[in-house]
């Protein structure tokens, strides 16, 4: 018996909620700053703050393995307008937002 609320339809609620959180700044991100290089990253969105958590480990990771130093590491909710600012060079880079659960592991 198929039940209603199956994977599929599960992504596409979801998707609809951070979306729409998102909309009123209600969604949650994860910021990263690191000091070298001085950036500022946010990875998200997320329905909830235990997702974002849930995420904290494969981003440091990455940004280990391309030689950032000094990470910090806040969860919140927050509506950013860019996802890297690259403090450094003064720029902000505009990534595509995508909800948490798409291509992520």
């Amino acid at each position: 018996m198929k039940t209603i609320w199956d994977s599929t339809n599960w992504d596409s609620t979801k998707e609809f909620l951070i979306n729409a959180f998102q909309n009123f700044g209600l969604a949650w991100w994860v910021e990263i700053v690191t000091q070298h290089p001085r950036c500022t990253y946010y990875f998200g969105p997320f329905l909830n703050s235990a997702e974002a958590k849930a995420a904290i480990k494969g981003y440091v990771e990455d940004l280990e393995q391309e030689g950032a130093q000094g990470i910090a590491v806040n969860v919140k909710r927050c509506k950013p307008e860019a996802l890297t600012i690259a403090e450094d060079l003064g720029e902000r880079i505009d990534r595509k937002v995508q909800p948490a659960f798409s291509g992520q592991v």
